[in-house]
């Protein structure tokens, strides 16, 4: 009894039995879904406006954080001046003269 030829007892399998091929197709797949998610999350969820006059704001809060951090910067300015200055270099107030 003869065999045939071993090419022919071997078929091919279909691409989609390898493992791979999923692999390969997975990635792009996966980010085209990632895409869809985000499109539908950006149309679903539309941005508020800025508001008109959003640059005086910004002016304003820039003016209180500068008022703020001078504040908070007080006590250590003023220890600093006075262990600085040495015994006898200040005036004497003006009602003690």
């Amino acid at each position: 009894m003869a065999q045939p030829p071993l090419a022919a007892q071997m078929a091919p399998a279909p691409w989609w039995k390898f493992g791979y091929v999923w692999m390969v197709i997975a990635g792009p797949a996966i980010v085209v879904v990632a895409g869809f998610a985000t499109l539908w999350l950006a149309l679903a969820n539309p941005e508020t406006l800025v508001a008109e006059d959003y640059y005086r704001q910004g002016i304003e809060i820039n003016k209180t954080l500068a008022a703020e951090k001078d504040k908070s910067l007080m006590p250590a300015v003023q220890g600093r001046n006075h262990a600085a200055t040495p015994p006898g270099a200040t005036p004497a107030p003006a009602g003690q003269r």
